[in-house]
């Protein structure tokens, strides 16, 4: 009885160093896969480049910087062309003739705007016209959560009245703020820029250059101006070319809403108006201005806004000059399944280069 007992107790001994010899050995081999999956993959040898001149060629084009170009295409009737494809258009940088790199409509891209009021004495009487169509405007265009905008009011300078929010009641409020202060002489008040007093002047340019360098030169989306004003600036330091060229070296479209003098009873009178200069203002830039008669008219003209910034095209094309030397470059686009007198297309008319 005693050597069957020590038998089993040899047995059962023996099978639990077994099992436990075979567990270990199980443990040991599931963490050793489990490692296993968690390494990555070992990189296979690349194979080696059958055209290293071709490759180059793609490492130069992913660096090449694309021009983008917002345009427009209305027809005689001022009715917009919204069925064009890239087939329909070339697209010309000096004169010569760019490949298209991409196409398509861009009719919900995010606005990036800045509301610029005159509040010179020549607006006046016309300013709460000015401010209820805007306050409109800003309720039809302006996406909460997607478009920024920003409200500025100049007269011998410009003063910031609202920084870049989504927020309707922000603008509104900013707007509403706008007024005419009655200069304290030809130019009295305080000292301006440089130590020289300007108020009750117009500094159309200057206030321009200002929006475009310091406010929208480093924002994203499609950036624009709207300009309400008579056009006449009597104070700036700088030209007209200087505020053209900023808008473009920003990418910044420039529309303008031509309001001339007014009587006390607030009519308009486009009279007033340098229609020629907000035109040129304008148009360089991609933009155009308005000139309305009446409060219907204004109303009219805003709406036509509305319309221009929602009905765009945007195309890029990668630059066969790629000198980086700083020259303005001049752009064109042509519809040639058209006639060029049947068409308006609205774009800026060039950009300037990278300096190397």
């Amino acid at each position: 009885m005693k050597a069957v007992s020590k038998f089993f107790f040899v047995f059962l001994v023996g099978s639990i160093v077994l099992l436990l010899t075979v567990s270990s050995f199980d443990l040991a081999h599931a963490q050793q896969s489990t490692q296993q999956q968690s390494q990555p993959p070992k990189q296979q040898p690349q194979k080696p480049k059958e055209d290293p001149e071709e490759d180059a060629g793609q490492v130069l084009k992913v660096g090449t910087k694309l021009v983008n170009v917002l345009f427009s295409v209305t027809d005689k009737q001022n009715r917009y062309l919204d069925n064009l494809t890239k087939e329909d258009l070339t697209v010309f940088e000096n004169g010569q003739q760019q490949e298209i790199f991409t196409f398509k409509k861009e009719f919900d891209l995010p606005l990036t705007m800045a509301i610029m009021v005159d509040v010179s004495g020549s607006e006046q009487y016309v300013l709460p016209q000015l401010k209820d169509a805007g306050g409109h405007f800003i309720d039809s265009v302006i996406k909460t959560g997607k478009d920024v905008a920003a409200i500025i009011k100049f007269e011998g300078e410009a003063t910031l009245m609202q920084n870049l929010t989504s927020n309707k009641n922000r603008l509104r409020k900013g707007l509403e703020d706008v007024a005419y202060i009655p200069a304290p002489g030809q130019y009295g008040g305080t000292p301006g820029i440089n130590g020289g007093s300007r108020q009750g002047g117009t500094s159309i340019y200057d206030s321009v250059i200002a929006a475009c360098a310091d406010l929208l030169a480093r924002e994203a989306g499609r950036k624009t101006i709207v300009l309400l004003t008579d056009g006449v600036d009597t104070t700036s330091r700088m030209r007209l070319n200087d505020a053209i060229t900023e808008a473009l070296r920003s990418e910044v479209v420039i529309y303008a809403i031509g309001i001339g003098d007014a009587a006390s009873s607030g009519t308009f009178m486009g009279n007033g108006v340098n229609e020629g200069e907000l035109k040129k203002l304008t148009e360089a830039t991609g933009g155009r201005a308005f000139i309305p008669n009446s409060r219907r008219d204004l109303e009219s003209a805003f709406l036509q806004l509305e319309q221009d910034m929602r009905q765009q095209y945007l195309l890029a094309y990668e630059p066969s000059n790629e000198t980086p030397d700083g020259s303005f470059r001049k752009i064109e686009i042509k519809v040639p399944k058209f006639k060029e007198k049947d068409l308006k297309i609205r774009h800026r008319r060039g950009y300037y280069a990278a300096k190397g």
